[in-house]
């Protein structure tokens, strides 16, 4: 079936509309696969993550929906969009009896799992207006495989998401570039797309603000210089659409000015978005080139068949495909190469792009293998020595099961390595695809599986081993909820896991407010114990220490020896 037959009204069979329903299925359960690998079992990853978990649990907690508050700090950095959808699963997993479900962090990932998922099966569905159904489906296999979309489908945070109402608006582009003055599409049709468009952006700004109708904005605006014609943007109906965007953002832009007395406004687009502009905002600055160089790690495994199919882009750059592609791909890959701020996840919503063209060029086997750049190639299984290696002292390093879990997956690392490689040296570039997705799988389970959800991470796991201690000593002490300080260790996580109104204090006002109540916990980095114990006086006696919590903070990597002190009382 040629690419444009689907835009067409009328020539899908019945049966050709039943084979899309199975592949669309087919790929969100391959999606599942490569993203439900230590989803749940991840413990919350600092700092933004849990940030974000925070303060849609706060939100539950007060029955505040508008504003959007960490503790008692305002979070006007981004709009409302995501923490609504946390807050649906976790009331979901409420209502289904999940025990302590808002504490439970993967609850608080589901639409980063579903905007995932959501982005694998729109790259399909964009890339069928633009290439041939095997390169949509190794496209969406790119991207389901790809290190960074497994990444952010396992974070609660907006990224995941956002790129999901790209992905899907750029869609709906894709179909009105490849069919401008050809009338393939009808007019029910035309306006169905329409709504598609602008309701997927109308939920991008609720999520992350203007980088949604950033990305279809400067695609439009180079392919109206390239055709040197926007005429066939008028399908996107854009004065209704427009007021269907504007219908869906306006409601809770309305509440927060009203709230907040316009201080969203200023701290979002100013004190956030200006210092990201301008300077590296908390220390991630970097210079441009940075995103290209990560790129190698961040899009593999399919980033060294992407970097093979540059020559064929430039080749083919007056092909409308490619021309869309490019419009989507260079505009905001340089916009952000630019901007002093660099976190890997900001170039995202080009990936699909990026996946379709590769996908694009393997289809018309035009990657440049006749070059010394084809050595690149070994990046694709080169991973798999990397995972070797690892499984080799697995037992050792990462205990039983995770292990044994690699000792497991080890042999068959290893003969897709070797499957890869002679597909290498024979110039079978197709069969790169398959395997560097089967290498992407074991890799995840590996990492996601084993590593970071293993004994060997317990030692960068502070914030549950210390929820973990206050939860002990509730039952210990009898008292229905202990009120805990933390003196030297401040991370969001540990606010997430045990209460909002927990106390950041130093040694002395941790002692004070032990002093001052009964059923109170305080988690007292050794640096500040002395101070401590001075301040509890003659309470010392009623103060108890439970345990001690060694290990390392996962950011900045400083050790930490934590007293779990205990005062209890009449619950």
């Amino acid at each position: 079936m040629s690419f444009t037959d689907h835009l067409q009204p009328g020539r899908l069979s019945a049966g050709q509309v039943h084979q899309q329903r199975i592949l669309a299925l087919l790929i969100v359960l391959v999606s599942l696969a490569f993203f439900l690998p230590g989803f749940s079992t991840l413990q919350p990853m600092d700092r933004d993550e849990p940030r974000f978990a925070q303060a849609t649990k706060q939100m539950l907690e007060s029955g505040d929906f508008v504003a959007i508050r960490f503790q008692t700090e305002a979070r006007n950095k981004k709009p409302v969009g995501v923490y609504w959808m946390q807050a649906s699963a976790v009331t979901v997993g409420e209502w289904l009896g999940v025990s302590e479900a808002r504490t439970k962090i993967w609850l608080y990932r589901l639409p980063s799992l579903f905007g995932a998922i959501a982005t694998v099966v729109f790259t399909w569905w964009a890339a069928r207006a633009l290439v041939c159904e095997g390169a949509a489906l190794i496209a969406a296999l790119f991207m389901a495989s790809t290190i960074l979309l497994g990444v952010e489908a396992r974070l609660a945070k907006t990224d995941a998401v956002v790129t999901a109402t790209v992905t899907v608006a750029m869609g709906v582009l894709a179909r009105l570039w490849m069919t401008r003055g050809k009338e393939l599409l009808s007019a029910a049709r035309l306006w169905g797309l329409a709504a598609i468009f602008w309701a997927a952006l109308g939920i991008g700004i609720l999520v992350k603000g203007p980088i949604t109708p950033m990305v279809p904005a400067f695609a439009a605006l180079a392919l109206g210089l390239y055709a040197r014609s926007a005429g066939w943007l008028k399908g996107l109906k854009p004065i209704v659409g427009i007021l269907l965007c504007v219908a869906i953002v306006s409601p809770w832009f309305y509440l927060i000015m009203e709230a907040t007395q316009g201080e969203f406004l200023r701290d979002s687009l100013g004190a956030d978005m200006m210092s990201k502009v301008q300077s590296g905002q908390e220390a991630h600055g970097a210079p441009p080139g940075t995103y290209l160089l990560a790129f190698f790690v961040t899009a593999w495994p399919m980033s060294p068949l992407a970097a093979l199919a540059v020559p064929f882009a430039w080749k083919m750059r007056r092909d409308p495909a490619v021309a869309f592609l490019l419009a989507w791909i260079i505009p905001v890959w340089l916009l952000f190469e630019l901007v002093p701020t660099k976190l890997p996840h900001y170039v995202l919503p080009a990936y699909p792009a990026i996946a379709i063209l590769t996908a694009y060029a393997l289809e018309k086997q035009a990657l440049a293998l006749n070059t010394r750049w084809r050595h690149i190639l070994w990046l694709v299984p080169g991973i798999a020595l990397v995972l070797v290696l690892v499984g080799l002292v697995g037992p050792v390093v990462l205990g039983a099961p995770a292990g044994a879990l690699f000792y497991a997956t080890t042999p068959f690392v290893l003969w897709q390595a070797w499957r890869m490689s002679i597909a290498i040296r024979r110039g079978e570039e197709g069969r790169l695809v398959p395997g560097g997705a089967v290498l992407a799988f074991f890799s995840f389970v590996m990492v996601y599986g084993g590593i970071l959800t293993g004994p060997v991470f317990d030692t960068y796991s502070l914030s549950p081993r210390l929820a973990h201690a206050r939860a002990q000593a509730e039952v210990a002490t009898n008292c229905r909820s202990l009120a805990p300080a933390t003196v030297g260790y401040r991370e969001p996580s540990l606010v997430f896991l045990t209460r909002t109104d927990i106390v950041m204090a130093d040694g002395a006002q941790a002692g004070a407010f032990l002093k001052d109540g009964t059923c109170r916990i305080a988690f007292v980095s050794s640096r500040e114990e002395e101070a401590f114990k001075a301040a509890l006086g003659e309470t010392a006696s009623k103060v108890q220490l439970q345990e001690r919590v060694l290990g390392v903070n996962l950011n900045g990597g400083r050790k930490l020896d934590m007293g779990i002190y205990v005062r209890g009382g009449q619950p």
